[in-house]
């Protein structure tokens, strides 16, 4: 994976959660696509035609990512910033807000492992065309 700019600031770089560094992470990822299959505000990142990330661009302020059910619960107690996905299965998707408790990197992790989870749902015909 190509590592996402953030601002230079001495020896470590901060990132500033916005739609354009989850678009750069999300786009970095083999095979995925974006669009707007709801409606032209959705923005929504699949993988092999599966959704697993979903974003407003009207009020870019949190993302939906899916995540194992335990996964999902562990991160609801731990930050205020993760809750039961805003019109998404609850057992399985997180809505999380950008810049309060959770970290960038740890936003990008729980990117990153939405992406694999739903890359490895896919049926191993697909799989097989992403690499």
């Amino acid at each position: 994976m190509r590592k996402p700019r953030g601002i230079a600031t001495g020896f470590f770089y901060v990132w500033k959660m916005n739609i354009e560094l989850l678009r750069e992470v999300c786009l970095a990822q083999v095979g995925v696509d974006e669009s707007f299959p709801f409606d032209n505000d959705t923005l929504v990142f699949k993988v092999g035609g599966k959704m697993f990330a979903l974003t407003s661009l009207q009020e870019p302020i949190s993302v939906n990512l899916k995540g194992t059910p335990e996964q999902n619960e562990q991160w609801r107690q731990q930050y205020h910033a993760v809750a039961p996905g805003y019109h998404m299965n609850k057992t399985h998707w997180n809505t999380v807000q950008f810049n309060q408790d959770v970290s960038d990197s740890e936003l990008i992790e729980m990117v990153l492992i939405s992406y694999q989870l739903v890359r490895e749902s896919l049926p191993k015909k697909i799989k097989e065309t992403l690499k």
